[in-house]
């Protein structure tokens, strides 16, 4: 941020975060820490004294090395995680070298921050299981933004993805509480917001919980002994654990460290994104489509359109889509796009059979044989789109379905190549507004 940041930091005590409020006293004005703030990426630093002067000076002194951990609770990352990877993808791109630290141990212990319950139990097989979905979604993010955002004329960055579960799975339980509970002090930990709340609720907070932050803090000090790490990049909701870290590496080695924090991204209505607000918008193809995805950021009102340009994007608004899905994820979104929204015969054309069952998640998927003279009341009836008897033609001759975007009112209308089976063999059929039926023609010899 180059710049200094506001001197005092009202009503926090001297040691605890402070609101990233910068001025442009400082010479540093112009620096990486500044630009994150004017887009609203970072919300909070620890300790606040350092926040002042000492981080954006160390910024600039040279390369650093930049952390920010994902514990694998789910087998992908969602719109929530995204804005700490680009955090991270920031970092990179100024010279920096990043650290993206997968949670295959401390998944399995929970963390309670934001949590009203205990998390249930993960085993070390799910665990692995969702490692390998997250490793893949911050890889391809990666070299998404290598591929099609970062400028070439610049030096970049190292990138290096880590499992924490590879400096714990042979660490005893004695050897390492004797390491790392020397540097931890139990008022410290009582007081934090996450335990607070929880040993005031009905069903209170397990021991494994409560040592979720030691493991978290050594982590920190394991990155900083093994990678020169002084930096830490995480959620709002891991303020706490973040300032836990700061206080192991200042007992453990006297090495200055620092906390930075990204705000939560919130729906239109305020609402937490994410996974236990049963509202997330996953990374990984296979759970939100590139359209769904693309989809999600074009339905946002415009009062929060300037926002979310300034958090996700590094160009316009469909380059997240691209750097979440890469440039054949985004023409894959506009190609769905124009099908369902621009009744475009063409996309649909264009589309592939894994693209049309995306579009439409719901929609039936039929493979059916083709056969001489087959017209459309066959067809409906085939897929039982409509009801059997007269009740089923009245409603083809009403024009309540279409076929490929366009209104048929004749059941004995034949099937046409071009018309209504497209190059492609597909069928895109509808009944009423919103009763889709996807149809793969399996032989279309002699229609041509």
């Amino acid at each position: 941020m180059a710049a200094s940041m506001a001197r005092t930091c009202r009503h926090v005590p001297r040691r605890g975060p402070c609101v990233l409020r910068l001025t442009l006293r400082s010479k540093l004005h112009n620096g990486l820490l500044l630009s994150l703030n004017k887009r609203g990426i970072l919300k909070e630093s620890f300790p606040e004294d350092a926040a002042q002067d000492r981080l954006p000076r160390l910024l600039q002194s040279g390369a650093q090395t930049v952390y920010c951990g994902f514990d694998p609770t789910a087998d992908s990352l969602h719109v929530g995680n995204l804005l700490a990877i680009v955090g991270l993808l920031h970092f990179r791109s100024a010279g920096h070298h990043v650290l993206a630290v997968l949670g295959g141990a401390t998944a399995q212990i929970g963390d309670p921050s934001g949590k009203t319950s205990e998390r249930e139990r993960l085993s070390a097989e799910v665990a692995e299981a969702n490692t390998r979905g997250i490793r893949e979604s911050i890889q391809r993010v990666f070299t998404n933004h290598e591929l099609h955002f970062h400028d070439g004329s610049r030096k970049a960055g190292t990138v290096t993805v880590l499992n924490n579960l590879s400096w714990y799975k042979n660490r005893g339980v004695v050897d390492f509480l004797s390491e790392a509970g020397r540097h931890l002090r139990m008022g410290t930990m009582l007081s934090r917001h996450s335990v607070q709340s929880r040993l005031r609720s009905a069903d209170g907070m397990s021991l494994t919980e409560f040592t979720y932050q030691v493991f978290q803090a050594y982590d920190f000090h394991h990155l900083n002994q093994i990678y020169g790490c002084k930096i830490q990049l995480g959620g709002t909701d891991q303020l706490g654990n973040l300032m836990s870290g700061h206080e192991y590496i200042h007992k453990a080695s006297g090495d200055e460290v620092f906390g930075l924090t990204v705000p939560l991204v919130t729906s239109s209505a305020g609402d937490k994104l994410g996974k236990t607000a049963g509202n997330a918008v996953w990374l990984n193809r296979d759970k939100t489509s590139p359209f769904e995805f693309y989809q999600f950021f074009l339905r946002q009102p415009d009062a929060s359109v300037e926002r979310f340009l300034k958090l996700f994007t590094f160009l316009p608004l469909a380059e997240v889509t691209k750097l979440v899905h890469g440039k054949e994820g985004l023409e894959s979104a506009k190609r769905c796009t124009d099908a369902l929204y621009h009744s475009s015969v063409q996309a649909l054309e264009e589309m592939s059979d894994g693209e049309l069952q995306e579009l439409f998640r719901e929609a039936p998927f039929h493979e059916l044989l083709l056969e001489p003279g087959t017209t459309v009341m066959d067809a409906c009836r085939r897929l039982s789109a409509v009801p059997e008897g007269p009740r089923g033609y009245q409603m083809v001759s009403e024009g309540a379905v279409w076929i490929n975007h366009r209104r048929t009112d004749n059941p004995e209308q034949l099937l046409l190549p071009k018309l209504h089976i497209l190059s492609n063999g597909l069928t895109l059929l509808r009944v009423g507004k919103r009763n889709f039926y996807i149809i793969k023609w399996l032989s279309l010899q002699g229609l041509s």
